[in-house]
């Protein structure tokens, strides 16, 4: 015994490195893990106000994840629709400039085969584009297509009615038959612009006393049968003009375009707008009822004292 505690202590410990003792330390601030089968010590529940404050900052969490979504959801549907948009404002802009293309084409077409100039195509492409921005802010206003027909028509029919007349020189021959009869000392080229004159401020003298007759004012009355004769005047020593097949084909195809344009503006002028028929398209009346009703509905079922 006497030599193993010799070279026990003779032996050195390492630095830093101690031999563990099998003995349990009293004063050691670690707990010592709960023995087997044993129950956890119980604690008290939340207060009410706790319970309420994790309720609400659940609340606060699941609405403000149920946003985050919603923003992420609208912000993809927004750049489809953003997207459907541009390709719909494209083909419409497209089709715009084919039509427009079209009609300016076809009327370049037209002025240059049939009548013999690319002037007429110009002005009768300007003159169509115009009728249909008059006929397009018609229908915007709520004019019957019906009344907007009727219009065309009649300017179809000044068209053939004034094309054939200048074409063909109607009233150049029927001035001159009713100079040679009344033997005017005029000479024979000159015969039928002086006849279209006389003629023309005289039907213009009679339309201008039928006019003065609903005028209540003298110089107003003055005025119509003086405007009136000058107008008639001016309108036949024009229509007594030698024009030929294609120029007067043209003058009948401007004043055609013309008098639909005309005819348009007057209908819109005489038969006036509906107003509370545009009202009624732009105001959501149904949604606006059918609220009432819900309200009305509601009102009914509550208990006497509530919503009154």
């Amino acid at each position: 015994m006497a030599g193993w505690r010799w070279y026990h202590r003779a032996i050195p410990r390492p630095a830093g490195r101690s031999i563990p003792s099998r003995r349990a330390t009293l004063d050691d601030p670690s707990p010592s893990p709960p023995p087997p089968g044993s129950t956890p010590p119980h604690r008290p529940p939340p207060g009410l106000r706790a319970q309420l404050l994790a309720i609400r900052d659940a609340a606060v969490a699941l609405v403000g994840a149920h946003i985050d979504l919603a923003k992420t959801e609208l912000s993809e549907i927004a750049g489809r629709i953003g997207r459907v948009v541009a390709l719909a404002a494209l083909a419409i802009s497209v089709v715009l400039l084919a039509g427009l293309l079209g009609v300016l084409g076809v009327a370049l077409f037209l002025g240059e085969w049939l009548l013999g100039s690319l002037g007429w195509g110009v002005l009768h492409g300007i003159l169509a584009l115009s009728g249909i921005a008059v006929a397009a802010g018609s229908l915007a206003l709520g004019v019957a297509a019906g009344r907007l027909a009727r219009s065309l028509l009649g300017g179809v029919i000044a068209a053939v009615v004034i094309g054939v007349m200048l074409g063909l020189e109607w009233p150049n021959q029927l001035f001159s038959v009713v100079g040679e009869a009344a033997r005017l000392n005029v000479s024979e080229g000159e015969r039928p612009l002086v006849v279209g004159l006389l003629v023309g401020a005289l039907i213009g003298v009679l339309v201008g006393i039928a006019a003065a007759i609903r005028i209540e004012s003298g110089g107003g009355r003055l005025a119509a049968i003086v405007g009136m004769a000058i107008v008639g005047a001016a309108i036949c020593a024009f229509s007594a003009i030698t024009f030929g097949p294609q120029v007067g084909a043209g003058v009948g195809i401007t004043i055609g375009y013309l008098s639909w344009i005309a005819l348009m503006g007057v209908d819109v002028v005489s038969g006036g707008i509906d107003v509370d028929g545009l009202k009624e398209r732009f105001y959501p009346s149904q949604t606006i009822e059918t609220g009432k009703e819900t309200v009305e509905w509601l009102q009914k079922r509550m208990p006497p004292g509530i919503g009154s």
